[in-house]
């Protein structure tokens, strides 16, 4: 059976000291979550401290995003190296805020891959179109590009530490949501592009997630969807009964 995961992608949100009552009200609430992996992704400059308060409970860690490079002169930069020795598990990479505010392209964040899984990191990998591409039906090109040039020079050991959050950039923050039937056709597709370029077996392993206004009151159908293993929560990650009850949706 595939990992079932629900992340919280707390974005440029928070005060350390909020952040830590957020993830206090998480661990508290956490072991009421049977059947799904918890992840909070908080800000950088939250991560030592919550990595304290989070240390050795049902709760993982992940980054919003890292360089790909372990040192060196990147000012401004989080190194990979740093984010494992914190205690962080998880590092998201790809978004669609990273590649469209950041220019980050398919190669760069190949490189930030390796670099992740060089440190015994999980990296979590966003792919999705954008409104004028899924109106355009050029959707699964897309998505199969961003697939191809960001992940499919890893070997299979390697892919499959991967877990993919699907996410329609036209859902992002906008209130509007992929049907769930709309969501389960591209899980599917991306199930299937695995599948050609490495095997069924690691495609029927792989994690993948929805990302794109998934609230609690629409998780559970979306999480019904036989592609969709879970969730990449935006805003409703800053609201720990609301994320809570969206980890429960399975």
């Amino acid at each position: 059976m595939r990992k079932q995961i629900v992340a919280g992608n707390w974005k440029m949100n928070t005060s350390v000291a909020e952040g830590k009552e957020l993830a206090t009200g998480v661990m508290a609430l956490v072991n009421t979550v049977q059947n799904a992996e918890v992840i909070i992704a908080p800000p950088a400059t939250h991560l030592t401290e919550i990595a304290k308060l989070t240390k050795g409970s049902a709760v993982k860690l992940a980054a919003q995003n890292c360089s790909q490079a372990a040192s060196g002169a990147y000012t401004g930069e989080i190194s990979p190296k740093t984010l494992a020795e914190i205690g962080v598990e998880y590092v998201i990479l790809g978004h669609s805020e990273r590649r469209t505010y950041f220019n980050e392209t398919g190669s760069l964040l190949n490189e930030k891959v390796k670099a992740v899984l060089n440190f015994n990191l999980k990296p979590i990998f966003c792919v999705g179109e954008r409104l004028e591409e899924r109106e355009s039906g050029q959707e699964k090109e897309v998505v199969q590009s961003q697939l191809a040039v960001g992940l499919f020079n890893l070997s299979e050991a390697d892919f499959a530490k991967v877990v993919i959050a699907y996410e329609p950039v036209w859902a992002i923050g906008t209130g509007k949501t992929a049907t769930s039937a709309q969501a389960q056709e591209m899980h599917q597709f991306i199930r299937s592009v695995i599948a050609m370029r490495y095997s069924k077996t690691i495609a029927d392993k792989t994690t993948i997630l929805y990302g794109g206004s998934c609230k609690a009151s629409n998780a559970r159908e979306l999480f019904a969807a036989p592609d969709i293993d879970g969730g990449l929560i935006g805003g409703a990650s800053l609201v720990a009964d609301e994320f809570i009850n969206i980890c429960k949706s399975f």
